[in-house]
C-alpha cells in the first residue's frame, strides 16, 4: 500500500513541478518568534505578485491540500504559505511543550508579520497580497490592521468576523436541518449541547457536535455530507511523507483548546475602517464560519477598496469547490490591486 501511495505522489509531484525558467519552487525554513517555520513557495514567474497564504485550522496546513486546486493560480501569482507554529512540519521543529504558552493569537500575528518581512526581502518586493482562510483570517486580519505597509490587499476566505455569532448560526442551521429531515441522531446530539453556545464553557467536544451536524448538511462542502476529497488530499501530497501526516491530528489537539477562547471572543464588527483594499470570498452555504456576519461587516466598513464575492456553489472550501471561479476572481479583482 505504501508503495502505491509513493508512486501516486511521484506522479502528482511531476505534474506539479514548476519547469518555467523564471519560476520558483522552493521549500525552506524561516525563523519567527523563536520557531523555525516550514515555508513553501511556488509560481510560474517570479515577476508575478506574491500571495502570502495564512492557513486555517487551527493547525490545518494548507500545503498538503494545495495540489488539488492551486496550480492554475501559480500562473498568475507566486503563492507562499507556511506551516504555523504547532502545525504540520513546523510542529516537529520544537518540543511542543516548550511553546505551549506561546499558542495565542498575538504570537501567530507576530509570526505572520515577521515572515512577511522576510519573504519581501527574499523575493525583492515591496508588498505582498495577504490571504487568510478560516482560522487564518483572524491572524491575517490582525496582521493587516497592525502592518498595512506590508500588504497590497487582504483576501478573506471563510472569514471569522464574529466568533459567537458564527457558533450560533452554525447550531441553528444544524438544528433546522435535523428537524427538517427528522434526523433523530442529530436531534439527540444537538439537544445534548443546547442551549448553544449558551452560558457554559464552549468545549472542544461541544463545538465538534455543532460542526458535525452542520457539515453533514453541506456546511463544510456544499451539497455534500462529507469532505473526503479535502481530508484525504494529504495522503497524496508530494510535500508530506506519511509519517509527517500524523502532525495534522497532533497539531489540532495541541492548539485548539489553547486558542479557543480567542476564537470565540473575536469580533471585527467594531472595526469601522480597514487600512488596505479588502476582498471577501463568501461561500453561500458556509456554516462552518457562516458568511452573513462578514457580508454585513463589509457593507459597513470603510476601506480604500472593498469587494464581497459570493460563491453560490461553495460552503467553507471555495478554492476547492469552485476552483475556476476562485482563479478568475483572483485575476480579475485581486491581481490589479498589486500594481
Amino acid at each position: 500500500m505504501t508503495e502505491a501511495y509513493d508512486e501516486a505522489r511521484e506522479i502528482i509531484a511531476d505534474l506539479q513541478r514548476i519547469v518555467a525558467p523564471n519560476g520558483v519552487q522552493e521549500t525552506y525554513q524561516l525563523r519567527a518568534g523563536d520557531v523555525d517555520h516550514w515555508v513553501y513557495a511556488r509560481g510560474a514567474d517570479r515577476s508575478n505578485p506574491i500571495i502570502l497564504f495564512v492557513h486555517g485550522g487551527p493547525a490545518m496546513p494548507h500545503q498538503p491540500m494545495a495540489w488539488q486546486f492551486q496550480r492554475p493560480v501559480e500562473e498568475y501569482f507566486t503563492v507562499v504559505t507556511y506551516d504555523q507554529r504547532g502545525a504540520g512540519r513546523t510542529l516537529r521543529t520544537v518540543d511542543p511543550e516548550s511553546i505551549a504558552d506561546t499558542i495565542r493569537l498575538e504570537q501567530y500575528v507576530a509570526d505572520a508579520i515577521d515572515l512577511a518581512e522576510q519573504i519581501r526581502a527574499r523575493y525583492g518586493v515591496e508588498k505582498l497580497i495577504l490571504m487568510g482562510h478560516s482560522w487564518g483570517t483572524m491572524i491575517a486580519t490582525n496582521a493587516a490592521l497592525a502592518r498595512p505597509d506590508l500588504f497590497h490587499a487582504y483576501v478573506g476566505i471563510g472569514q471569522i468576523t464574529n466568533g459567537l455569532a458564527n457558533e450560533s448560526l452554525c447550531f441553528e442551521y444544524a438544528l433546522q436541518q435535523a428537524r427538517e429531515h427528522n434526523h433523530t441522531e442529530a436531534l439527540e446530539e444537538l439537544a445534548s449541547i443546547a442551549p448553544y453556545p449558551g452560558d457554559v464553557p464552549l468545549t472542544r467536544d461541544r463545538i465538534i457536535i455543532a460542526r458535525k451536524w452542520a457539515q453533514y448538511r453541506g456546511g463544510l462542502s456544499a451539497y455534500r455530507d462529507d469532505s473526503l476529497y479535502f481530508f484525504g488530499a494529504p495522503m497524496l501530497s508530494p510535500d508530506y511523507t506519511l509519517d509527517e501526516l500524523e502532525t495534522l491530528g497532533e497539531g489540532n489537539q495541541f492548539t485548539l483548546g489553547r486558542v479557543l477562547g480567542e476564537m470565540l471572543a473575536t469580533d471585527y464588527t467594531g472595526v469601522k475602517e480597514f487600512p488596505i483594499p479588502m476582498v471577501q470570498l463568501l461561500g453561500r452555504h458556509d456554516y462552518t464560519t457562516p458568511a452573513q456576519p462578514t457580508a454585513d461587516w463589509i457593507d459597513e466598513v470603510q476601506a480604500p477598496y472593498k469587494q464581497a464575492i459570493w460563491f453560490e456553489h461553495s460552503a467553507h472550501l471555495a478554492p476547492w469547490e469552485e476552483p475556476g471561479k476562485f482563479l478568475i476572481t483572483l485575476v480579475e479583482y485581486v491581481r490589479p490591486l498589486s500594481v
